[in-house]
């Protein structure tokens, strides 16, 4: 009966581990990434991320788009960041790697315009 116990309890503490894990990789922000789009892509979500969050270092993502904008396939994050209003876009070619344009400010009630680097 003690070794029924044990097994039990062991077995309960392995899918909890596992269970935890997966959670634990899930990303905590909004995503769009059409699947029709992400075979296009040669950037994977998790390279285009570092790219962008090494420009918005101080940066919590928001959301991530992978879109085709102007005939470029673009990882696209929204970022806030502590004690600024408003949201950054950060743009990423989804078959370079490369940043496309500036980073992108949004203040809450108005326009995006050119940022400085937070």
């Amino acid at each position: 009966m003690k070794t029924i116990s044990k097994v039990a309890t062991l077995a309960a503490v392995l899918v909890a581990a596992v269970v935890t894990q997966g959670a634990a990789q899930r990303p905590s922000y909004t995503r769009e990434v059409p699947a029709r789009l992400l075979r296009q892509a040669k950037v994977s979500e998790d390279s285009a991320l570092k790219i962008a969050q090494a420009r918005i270092p101080s940066g919590t993502v928001k959301a991530l788009e992978l879109e085709n904008e102007k005939g470029n396939l673009i990882w696209s994050f929204e970022f806030t960041v502590p004690n600024r209003p408003g949201t950054y876009e950060v743009n990423v070619d989804a078959r370079t790697g490369a940043l496309v344009g500036p980073v992108e400010h949004e203040m809450p009630d108005t326009a995006h315009a050119a940022a400085p680097k937070p």
